[in-house]
């Protein structure tokens, strides 16, 4: 039996429980044995197997992997460093820690003979960054354009449906699919660190959320759907890297019909990936919601199963910041970029 602890039982962490509940079949058939969450690390009470000290867990020789999914960097980075050192295996759907830490952790996960892998910090469900970095390793990546944030093209799929930007946010809110604050989403942030590990994964260089020129959608009119749609286009956020340059923008692009990503909506992602042979490709699902990213949660939890007392290369572990990042700007006269 593997045993496994969970930081954090919020949304996504106790999504993990449910997939390893419901699916324990279906994973015993994939690696051999049975998983069982052993610990939860939270700081309510009403939970069965909540503790609530750090060190119960990596103290614990049966702990040989954690899910974190408590989100932001602290005390996230603590307990994700303090498992790493001891040889735990961390499997994370935190986007802000990786992007801000990613390259650290992975080192010291090399350093103990683990892994620190973090397939769910991008496109939810999506199985996104393990094919491109398995089925893409020997690929000259010279794209990726992705709707890498569900709120912000469900909130512009029902704009295109009639409804303003104000109307469109609150359903979004009202259906779980915002926050309360939906800066993060609507500001282009979240996108923006999701396309920062992208361009970092595919071009062996550390782009930072912070490197990224970004543009959300608060701008964005219900006059300037009707615009674009009288072109033949729709107005969707994208996370575009662009290897020539190298530049990393997000921003609203008018995206025309022959591009598959038009026909992407509602809470979907979709990312169109370029490689010098394999032309283009397309990912396509769930980017986000409790179960898709808890999927993609498991799923590392069994690559690190598989291969326990040896550290999983991601690339991350060896990779230097790059220093000058472009930030192209729109055709001059342009509200919006065209993809």
């Amino acid at each position: 039996m593997i045993n496994i602890a969970i930081f954090g039982f919020g949304t996504v962490g106790s999504g993990v429980a449910d997939v390893i509940s419901n699916n324990q079949a279906e994973i015993r058939k994939t690696l051999g044995d049975n998983v069982h969450v052993k610990y939860i690390l939270d700081i309510r009470e009403d939970i069965p197997g909540v503790v609530h000290d750090i060190n119960t867990i990596v103290n614990d020789p049966d702990i040989k992997i954690v899910c974190e999914t408590m989100g932001g960097k602290e005390p996230a980075y603590t307990y994700t460093h303090l498992a790493l050192e001891r040889g735990i295996s961390v499997c994370t759907s935190n986007k802000e820690l990786v992007d801000a830490h990613g390259v650290e952790l992975s080192a010291i996960a090399r350093e103990h003979n683990c892994s620190y892998l973090f397939e769910a910090s991008v496109g939810g469900g999506i199985p996104l960054l393990r094919t491109i970095r398995e089925a893409f390793g020997h690929e000259k990546v010279s794209r990726i354009a992705g709707i890498l944030n569900g709120t912000c093209n469900y909130i512009l799929t029902n704009m295109k449906a009639g409804k303003d930007f104000d109307s469109a946010l609150k359903e979004a809110q009202a259906n779980g699919f915002a926050e309360r604050n939906p800066a993060a989403d609507v500001e282009g942030h979240d996108t923006a660190r999701k396309i920062a590990i992208l361009a970092s994964l595919v071009s062996g260089k550390k782009f930072s959320y912070e490197q990224v020129s970004c543009e959300g959608i608060t701008g964005v009119t219900q006059q300037d759907i009707a615009d674009a749609e009288a072109q033949g286009m729709a107005i969707k956020l994208l996370g575009v890297y662009e290897a020539e340059g190298p530049s990393v923008v997000v921003a609203p692009y008018l995206v025309p019909k022959s591009s598959p990503l038009y026909a992407v909506n509602d809470v979907f992602n979709g990312v169109m990936v370029t490689g010098n042979m394999v032309d283009n490709v397309m990912f396509y699902g769930r980017g986000a919601g409790k179960l898709p990213t808890a999927s993609a949660v498991v799923s590392d939890v069994i690559e690190c199963a598989k291969n326990q007392g040896r550290n999983i290369h991601t690339g991350f572990a060896d990779i230097q910041p790059v220093e000058n990042v472009n930030a192209p700007s729109k055709p001059e006269g342009q509200k919006f970029r065209v993809l």
